[in-house]
Order: structure tokens, then C-alpha cells, then sequence
């Protein structure tokens, strides 16, 4: 079985989630009187010049094996319907051949955007393999008519994965170097830990635009990494992925930290509802992002996740007529309370709420 393979079955059989989800510490100002029609409220949203019908994308998930196709274009297919992103999973397979048609059945789906996706790692020459060039990322994007390119920030994963790529020296100026290279906007992202202002200011430096805090309350890959070391015997990597299992920024707090920066901002880490989107737009993000619950619909079915969709748009406009917004951008502006971890957390780093 492959390692993507063996991610998408684990996802879906085991407990890979963050002890704590951070999301549930916040809370909005209810609005008794909201004076607004529910049927008028406003969901659409500019995302580089690109209309999203709501502030949202599906997340990276998988790739390169057979059952892959199938889930990346019933995820494809839907966002087209609906009109909101799609980000394929790492792309790492279709520089070894691995079922290229996993990723470019994306291609025949008018998705508004379309983001394609490699690896922090893959940019620096690692122990068995050469960093990648312009040119492999170039074929990266091509081969699902991406109009974004996101660059993925794995290291916590990396220390707990059977053969982790763990050579790191050098990153910045390696994305720098396909940030003033690509032909698309390219997105930083990471995949649990969070990104703080620190490392944000770094990257905004190196000529990034967007980032995508990927913070930790949802999926985490250490936790996915410790039960494949599980299934090789490695109790080394199996213990390093119980201790950092819960580690990184929390989402609500990374969007906090990157707040005011010139940066168009990504929230995924933990969303699971239309309301979580609400909550993420209202701490600064432009959109919200989301992968492990859409895993399991999209091995069912498109309609399964268009479902899903519809639901998470309903519930986004059912947080916005409680609080009587006509449009998104109205919750830049809307109250929030914070209560425990998140408010010591909130705390402790001295951030304001808004």
C-alpha cells in the first residue's frame, strides 16, 4: 500500500484528530433583532480576482493511486458547482509517474480556483532525492490547470514519517526562488503546526502574497505518522508521535498573530462548520479551508459532497442573520468572545480579539 494510500485509510478508520479544537472556545454576539432577510445576506467573496460563492476551498488531500481519481474528482466536480476552491493533494506522484490521472481529472472541471500543491521538502535536496526545479513545478501546475500554486510547510510530519525529509537549511530562499519563478500566485501553507507573525514577516520578505496559517485543532499528521510507524514496529517514531501529536499554534490564535499584514489569509485547521467559517473571517481570514470531513463523502460520491457544501454554506449564512450581516465582510467587524484554551492561549501572547 502506498504512503498516500495508507493516509486516506487511516484518516478514515482512526481517531487522527487534535485532542482540542479551538473553534468551540469562540463565541459570537447574539443579535435578537437582525432587521435583514436571511434570502438577501451576501456569501460571495473575491479571492484574487476570482468569485467564490462562499469564502471557502477543499483542502489537499490525496493522490497517486488508483482510488485517488475517483476522490479528486468528485471533490472537483462539486467545487465547480458551487463555485469554491479546490487545493489537489501533494503532487509529489506525478514527478514518479504514480497515476497521473489521479490529479489531472481535475483539469476538465471549471473550478474558480484551483490550487496545485508540493512540498516545502521537495525544494531542497534531500538524502535520496534532488530538489525539484522550475520546470517539475511548472509540470505540477499544468497537469491540473492550477491558477494558484501552494507550497506545503510539512516538517512537524517529517520527524514522525517513516523516512521523514527532515533537511530544511536553505527553505526560504528555495520558495523565494519559485515565488519570483511561478507563473501563478503561490500560497504558503502549512499542514497543522500554524504559522506565526515571525515566520509570516519571513515570508512576506522572500515575495509571498498568501499564506495559509494551517493551524492545529483538526487533523493531525502526527497522529497519522505515529499509526503507520505503528504498522512498521518503529517505537522511536511511534513515541515521537504521541508527544507531538497535539503540537502547533491553534488556528484562531495563528490568524491573530498574521492579522494587519498585507497577506491575503487561508484558515484551515479544524473548521467543521459553516459557523467555524464565519468565526475564521470574522479573526481576519479571507477564506476558510477544510479536508478530512469532506474525505469521507468524497469516497461516497459527488452528491454526497455536494451535501456537505450546502450545508457548510447554510450554516455560514445562519451565523450571519443571527448577528444581522448582509455580507462577509461584514464579520470583520462582528464581536467575539473567547473562552478557555483559546482565551489563555489569546492571553498569554497579549493579541486583541479584533
Amino acid at each position: 500500500m502506498k504512503r498516500k494510500e495508507e493516509h486516506v485509510e487511516i484518516a478514515l478508520s482512526q481517531d487522527v484528530q487534535n485532542e482540542h479544537n479551538f473553534w468551540g472556545d469562540m463565541d459570537f454576539l447574539h443579535n435578537a433583532l437582525p432587521d435583514i432577510d436571511m434570502e438577501s445576506i451576501d456569501t460571495k467573496v473575491d479571492f484574487f480576482g476570482r468569485e467564490l460563492s462562499f469564502p471557502f476551498i477543499i483542502a489537499a488531500m490525496t493522490g497517486g493511486y488508483d482510488d485517488a481519481r475517483a476522490i479528486n474528482e468528485n471533490i472537483a466536480r462539486a467545487c465547480a458547482k458551487l463555485k469554491i476552491g479546490f487545493g489537489i493533494g501533494s503532487e509529489r506522484a506525478v514527478f514518479r509517474e504514480d497515476n497521473v490521472r489521479s490529479y489531472s481529472v481535475v483539469k476538465k472541471y471549471n473550478v474558480p480556483v484551483k490550487i496545485a500543491n508540493i512540498g516545502a521538502p521537495q525544494l531542497i535536496d534531500q538524502k535520496n532525492e534532488k530538489a525539484l526545479g522550475l520546470e517539475d513545478i511548472q509540470r505540477a501546475i499544468d497537469t491540473i490547470g492550477a491558477n494558484f500554486l501552494a507550497i506545503h510547510l510539512n516538517f512537524l510530519q517529517e520527524i514522525v514519517q517513516p523516512g521523514g525529509e527532515t533537511r530544511a537549511k536553505g527553505i526560504l530562499r528555495a520558495i523565494g526562488k519559485v515565488v519570483s519563478g511561478a507563473d501563478v500566485p503561490v500560497i504558503v501553507k502549512e499542514t497543522g503546526g500554524g504559522i506565526s507573525r515571525p515566520v509570516a514577516e519571513r515570508l512576506k520578505a522572500a515575495g509571498v502574497k498568501c499564506i495559509d496559517v494551517g493551524g492545529a485543532g483538526g487533523t493531525s499528521f502526527s497522529a497519522i505518522e505515529y499509526y503507520r510507524a505503528k504498522a512498521v514496529g518503529s517505537e522511536i517514531l511511534q513515541h515521537l508521535g504521541k508527544s507531538f501529536w497535539n503540537w502547533g499554534i491553534p488556528t484562531p490564535i495563528s490568524l491573530m498573530m498574521v492579522r494587519g499584514m498585507g497577506l491575503s489569509v487561508i484558515a484551515t485547521g479544524g473548521v467543521r462548520s459553516g459557523v467555524d467559517i464565519a468565526r475564521a473571517i470574522a479573526l481576519g481570514a479571507d477564506v476558510a479551508s477544510v479536508a478530512h470531513p469532506f474525505l469521507g463523502p468524497a469516497t461516497k460520491g459527488y452528491r454526497d459532497v455536494v451535501s456537505m457544501l450546502e450545508t457548510y454554506r447554510e450554516e455560514l449564512k445562519g451565523a450571519m442573520f443571527l448577528q444581522g450581516l448582509n455580507s462577509v465582510y461584514e464579520l470583520r467587524s462582528a464581536k467575539v468572545l473567547f473562552s478557555g484554551r483559546l482565551k489563555e492561549w489569546r492571553d498569554e501572547l497579549g493579541l486583541r480579539n479584533v
